[in-house]
């Protein structure tokens, strides 16, 4: 094999990497080593903005494949025939804490995936929970906050993440969830994901629904008990990590089931929830599950900070047939999300391997911006229209329109008629085993018994009075227990 020559940045050869250029044997260093000014220079800048959440993930390539019609309810090209595969990448995280932090912790899992379809990527960002904490975009700055690093002790404090929830009931739903059994996965593999959000899909005749995304995991649920997660973060912070990569890497390829819940458009006014509210669920005797197709992970990137940590997905990436519903935490992520990556990656990061599209072809006429790769041919325009045949447009939506009323302001979200705080906390409640149960109860005091002041305990403990009696008082008893020992 013929070696191959070490070279600067500029393409000359290297004649020493071992050895900084000198002033004479053991004298100081010289500043025309370009060399070890270059490598210097590079490496401290080897290093971007963390996520603010989301900053800790993992990623694998794969495949979606079409199992069953769904042409009746969307035009979207990638679902448009059985046995139509299109290529995926997805990305795994934690929430809340920052990249150094343990893949085995209490907390949700994101479940970010792009679909590399002919009509443009799709990008469908959720988590592994059906809900979420909060219904409007702009508390989450403050949630967030919250449940990170407290300012002063440099440390995620029992006081602000309890706070937060005492003042925020709707909150109750997704803490059950959170605190449940389902709270800590095994791995990666082992959990399901969630579209979370309400989106539309519409067919080809103009037809209008509402869905849900459901990805459950073919590999089975399973969990592990705080006691397990706090031993194996101890252990190895990178399990979930090295779990997806050796798993894909010795050819067990993961892979989950795609269901939809569909709601026609017209239903969704009178439903007994508000539909677009990212705190409830959809009951599936309401709208039952309808299989779509499989999602299989077979390849592992091959640079980490390349195709995962310069990952950018974006929930207002739509392709035709998809759009948006009026959900009001979707509607500040269309914003946020695709934000959040010009401030990290910048305005061109579309442009890298892992975000560009695969089979879709870009054009149109934005020009320049830091690590500009497409700039145009010497006679393109950067501006529309032009008498130059660029890029027009079509005139076609990507989906339906959504009708809208009334006076412009600051409104609480429209009540339905089974809408509240605390119905469907009980009633996850209620499905629960007794062990379930009890395991709930103890890792809920285990966190809340650590708050300072009384009356936030108080607040929170009404909640769970509110969702179920029973739940209240057991979570009660285990506090007062805990805090009295």
């Amino acid at each position: 094999m013929t070696q191959r020559v070490l070279t600067t940045e500029s393409g000359a050869p290297v004649a020493d990497n071992q050895n900084s250029a000198t002033a004479g044997v053991g004298g100081p260093i010289l500043l025309q080593d370009q060399h070890l000014l270059e490598k210097l220079a590079r490496f401290n800048r080897e290093r971007i903005p963390e996520r603010v959440v989301h900053a800790r993930g993992s990623g694998a390539y794969g495949y979606f494949e079409v199992t069953d019609d769904v042409t009746g309810f969307t035009r979207a090209d990638f679902l448009s025939a059985v046995g139509k595969r299109t290529e995926t990448f997805i990305r795994f995280s934690t929430v809340a804490d920052s990249l150094g932090g343990a893949d085995a912790v209490r907390d949700p899992r994101g479940f970010a995936l792009k679909f590399y379809t002919d009509e443009g990527n799709y990008d469908l960002v959720g988590n592994n929970t059906p809900v979420f904490f909060i219904k409007d975009p702009i508390k989450f700055p403050d949630f967030i906050h919250s449940q990170k690093r407290d300012p002063f002790t440099g440390r995620q404090e029992p006081d602000n993440v309890w706070d937060f929830w005492a003042h925020a009931p709707e909150a109750t739903h997704q803490v059950t969830w959170l605190m449940g059994d389902r709270g800590i996965p095994a791995s990666y593999r082992h959990m399901n994901g969630y579209g979370s959000h309400t989106y539309q899909w519409t067919n080809a005749e103009g037809e209008a629904f509402f869905v849900k995304y459901h990805f459950k995991t073919n590999q089975g649920v399973r969990s592990l008990s705080s006691e397990q997660a706090a031993e194996l973060a101890g252990r190895d912070g990178n399990s979930h990590q090295t779990d997806l990569l050796q798993a894909i890497e010795r050819g067990v390829h993961p892979s989950w089931t795609l269901y939809v819940q569909v709601m026609p458009a017209g239903e969704a006014a009178d439903y007994r929830f508000n539909p677009f509210d990212l705190t409830k669920v959809w009951p599936h005797s309401d709208y039952p599950l309808q299989r779509v197709g499989r999602l299989v992970l077979d390849r592992n990137p091959d640079n980490v900070f390349a195709e995962v940590e310069q990952a950018a997905f974006s929930p207002n990436n739509f392709v035709p047939g998809i759009g948006p519903s009026p959900d009001k935490m979707l509607q500040g992520r269309l914003f946020a999300y695709a934000d959040a990556h010009r401030y990290r990656l910048g305005v061109n990061h579309t442009q890298l391997p892992v975000n560009a599209p695969r089979t879709a072809v870009v054009d149109n006429y934005g020009r320049d911006g830091l690590h500009a790769t497409r700039n145009g041919a010497r006679y393109d325009k950067n501006y529309e229209p032009n008498s130059y045949a660029g890029p027009a447009q079509t005139g076609a939506a990507l989906s339906a329109p959504l009708a809208i009323h009334g006076w412009t302001g600051t409104h609480e979200a429209p009540a339905h008629t089974k809408d509240d705080d605390f119905f469907q906390a009980g009633e996850l409640y209620r499905l629960m085993s007794e062990d379930e149960k009890g395991r709930l109860v103890a890792n809920i005091a285990g966190g809340l018994s650590q708050v300072t002041r009384d009356d936030v305990i108080e607040k929170n403990l009404a909640h769970f009075h509110a969702a179920d009696a029973d739940y209240g008082k057991r979570v009660e008893e285990a506090v007062r227990a805990l805090r009295e020992d």
